[in-house]
């Protein structure tokens, strides 16, 4: 990559360009104007081309393709999955079996983890939050264990897997962590998550019982066995791949979601209108803006300066603390952009830290994951409410005890 041409006295701006930034990510937008996140991160990189005197051809080799071309590839086979209500009718199968409220949970929870370390926490979350919401209202259960247990499985089984989660296939392609090593790596703490998730909503926490009302049906597109079955092939020899071959990921994924495009029942334009491209936009803003900024030589200073401070981002603890204080503050992919530049002489071991750690943290704060903010507003339109209060109470214990357990077993 060729080094941008700077011009020291339009470094401030490149600064201040980047401080709006993620005052915008930690806001949500910003005030009076109608931007989100992608907006933003959009609205930063088109700033800073021009004040680092950068040429577009410098900006667009900032911008990690691999990362994106995963990205898109796999919100391809999530969306193959969801139009042949794969997850829905997944769903409606745990939700008919004749489960105590514990022994439910569990299934939820273990069903929830699974589909989101292949199929991402968004889209298992979106499909999910539905079944499992007039499910609680048809049994009379209390709604709210069972949200929060979908929201918090979800964010916790994604962190299995370098596909699992947009933070973690970023920080996979840029670090080239192995995809089997990894696994091996995060399948005990996440386990060991799960497990405490269950324990602490079925048995530490107290259910408010409700009286059973009707509810009216999921509107999610019809169980397709042929398309369901389409897409768990692809995407069973795109993790065989994986495991147990080197080709490149994104390619092998691209691959994938080139096979599914070929259809003759699901029009090309009913699945990419499943493409989440306002997060993808989002990574190309956040990978510019995030480059210009690297270049003012700033953020090397800084580590420099909590080195001689006897603070070092690699080391665990350190990692952790920073990690988590950082995804629930600017939310984890922004987090993971500014941190995976300074992991260190030894970037792989604390690369799968950092991908778990910054999963794990999305579960501390309602804020802190784009997954519990589907689950909010999915149950809403069911009439429950899930406020940051009752999400803290529920959440907050198992998010710190499998914080702490990632730390003592990585």
């Amino acid at each position: 990559m060729s080094a941008p041409v700077l011009h020291a006295p339009f470094d401030g701006g490149v600064v201040i360009v980047f401080a709006v930034v993620y005052l915008g990510m930690f806001l949500g937008g910003l005030p009076k104007l109608k931007l989100d996140r992608a907006g933003i991160a959009l609205l930063g990189a088109i700033a800073v081309i021009p004040l680092a005197g950068e040429t577009i051809h410098d900006a667009a080799r900032a911008v990690d393709l691999p990362t994106l071309v995963l990205l898109f590839a796999f919100m391809v086979v999530s969306a193959q999955m969801r139009l042949g209500g794969f997850y829905t009718e997944v769903t409606r199968r745990v939700a008919a079996l004749p489960l105590s409220a514990p022994a439910l949970l569990a299934a939820l929870i273990a069903v929830a983890g699974a589909l989101s370390a292949v199929f991402s926490n968004d889209v298992i979350c979106l499909a999910m939050t539905p079944v499992v919401a007039r499910l609680a209202l048809r049994r009379g259960l209390d709604p709210l264990p069972l949200l929060v247990g979908l929201a918090c499985a979800a964010n916790i089984g994604s962190a299995a897997t370098l596909i699992g989660n947009p933070q973690n296939m970023l920080i996979g392609s840029v670090l080239k962590l192995p995809f089997g090593a990894y696994l091996r790596q995060a399948l005990l703490p996440v386990g060991l998550g799960l497990v405490l998730l269950w324990a602490w909503l079925a048995f530490g926490v107290r259910w408010q019982p409700t009286a059973a009302r009707e509810a009216g049906a999921a509107q999610e597109p019809a169980f397709d066995a042929w398309q369901s079955t389409k897409g768990l092939i692809v995407a069973t020899a795109l993790m065989g791949v994986f495991l147990f071959s080197d080709f490149p990921r994104e390619v092998a994924a691209l691959i994938g979601a080139g096979v599914l495009l070929m259809s003759r029942r699901l029009h090309s334009s009913e699945v990419m209108g499943f493409v989440d491209w306002q997060l993808l936009l989002l990574f190309i803003g956040l990978f510019v803006v995030n480059h210009a900024f690297e270049a003012t030589g700033l953020s090397a200073q800084a580590v420099a300066w909590l080195q001689g401070q006897g603070v070092h981002l690699h080391e665990p603890g350190t990692l952790t603390v920073v990690a988590v204080l950082l995804s629930n503050l600017v939310s984890n992919v922004p987090a993971v952009m500014l941190l995976l530049p300074h992991l260190g002489a030894d970037p792989q071991q604390a690369g799968a830290l950092l991908a778990l750690v910054s999963t794990l943290a999305g579960n501390l704060l309602l804020v802190g994951s784009i997954a519990n903010l589907i689950v909010v507003d999915l149950a809403e339109k069911e009439g429950i409410a899930i406020d940051w209060r009752a999400h803290l109470r529920l959440a907050a214990p198992a998010a710190l005890a499998s914080l702490v357990i990632c730390v003592l077993v990585m």
